[in-house]
């Protein structure tokens, strides 16, 4: 949900870009003809009014829903985290954040601010039933609406991911443990668990065994099932990531030359009969990184002066961005790549400047791989180790 191309852009509420998922439309419809369907009993509601009273009752829930989204957002907001996005889709909403809080404690202030909202819409809707001497349907939509929102505040405290709860039990693991994926795990695989139950029930449900669950639940269990799935398995990666360096990630043989190279030394020991790299970093004589050139610089000058000209002669600023500390977290780098949309290869270098070689996506993949084989071959091997096992028949 995430991804707003197949999104609505709808405007913006307070400055955040505000989306429907075409989802949306067809549960609006559904509400509204359940809701229609029920205030049609009242005999005061004749014609359409019922299906508008439904239309006013399902847009008021999801001005609830968004208004939910809208605590977490500005809670966020409060924490200098830019809120990219609030989408209304087929199983509530969801507010897209820039990125984590940086602390368990502003994290869990911006889980519970959502359902906070939502037990405060619960406390208005009830006083204002209870005051207002309103005609019976209306009082009917006004308790309607309190309920929805007391559901809504309870059903997110469920203590697993995607929901708020499990955002909650997320700061508590990432406090107790010190790393915040590990909060993330946890609650995705108690979200799973959620999941999983959801989705028995909804079968039961659907196959009319039970009278707990339905169609819907069984919907909302494969959500949980598909979100938290994803947000365990992609916070695994991300703790993996937390353990390397940017050093680890380094190109083998990443195409370091001297300045102190002339133009044909530098083609002949270089280029002609090797791996044909488009750039080379360029070090002086303390490996300290000058810029980089290309092979396409190499066309201004004629082949003719090449033993005379020194690669230094040709070299090009790199920019600031393009290095990176060699013991820089690679997941650190991974979010610099991400957020920066970084094409080409960042260059690694020490506290001394000295250069340590080139990394990019492809170099912290294999990284990944090799991790991934080598575990693989010593569970293989621990297996192949393991001492016959005999049984005994004792008679």
């Amino acid at each position: 949900m995430n991804n707003n191309s197949n999104n609505l852009r709808i405007g913006n509420l307070f400055g955040i870009p505000f989306f429907i998922n075409p989802s949306w439309f067809f549960v609006l419809g559904l509400i509204t003809l359940q809701l229609g369907t029920d205030f049609a009993r009242y005999p005061q509601l004749t014609g359409v009014l019922p299906w508008l009273v439904g239309l006013l009752g399902a847009l008021l829930l999801f001005a609830s829903v968004l208004a939910h989204e809208l605590g977490h957002s500005f809670a966020a907001i409060s924490q200098g985290i830019q809120v990219k996005s609030i989408t209304l889709f087929i199983f509530g909403g969801l507010a897209t954040l820039e990125k984590e809080s940086e602390t368990p404690l502003q994290s869990l202030l911006v889980a519970i601010a959502g359902p906070l909202v939502s037990v405060l819409l619960f406390i208005v809707f009830t006083i204002i039933g209870v005051n207002l001497q309103l005609d019976a349907s209306l009082t009917a939509l006004i308790y309607l609406l309190a309920q929805i929102n007391l559901v809504l505040a309870l059903f997110n405290m469920i203590p697993g991911l995607p929901l708020d709860g499990g955002n909650v039990l997320k700061a508590i693991v990432w406090k107790i443990t010190g790393n915040p994926n590990k909060g993330i795990i946890f609650a995705g695989r108690v979200g799973q668990f959620f999941g999983w139950v959801a989705v028995g029930f909804g079968v039961l449900g659907v196959l009319g065994i039970s009278q707990v669950g339905s169609f819907w639940t069984l919907l909302i269990g494969w959500f949980l099932l598909q979100n938290a799935g994803m947000a365990a398995q992609s916070a695994t990666v991300q703790d993996k990531l937390d353990h390397y360096t940017a050093e680890d990630a380094v190109i083998t043989d990443s195409p370091i030359i001297s300045g102190n190279l002339s133009l044909r030394e530098f083609v002949n020991n270089f280029v002609i009969g090797k791996k044909q790299w488009k750039k080379f970093l360029v070090v002086n004589e303390n490996n300290q990184l000058q810029g980089n050139i290309s092979l396409d610089d190499l066309k201004q000058i004629s082949t003719s002066q090449w033993n005379d000209v020194l690669v230094g002669e040709l070299v090009r600023p790199i920019e600031q961005t393009m290095t990176i500390a060699n013991n820089t977290s690679l997941l650190e780098v991974v979010k610099l790549i991400e957020t920066q949309q970084v094409k080409e290869e960042i260059v690694v270098v020490n506290e001394e400047q000295m250069v340590i070689g080139l990394l990019d996506k492809i170099s912290i993949f294999n990284l990944l791989q090799k991790e991934a084989l080598e575990k693989a071959n010593k569970a293989q091997k621990n297996e192949e180790n393991k001492p016959e096992q005999v049984d005994f028949l004792l008679k």
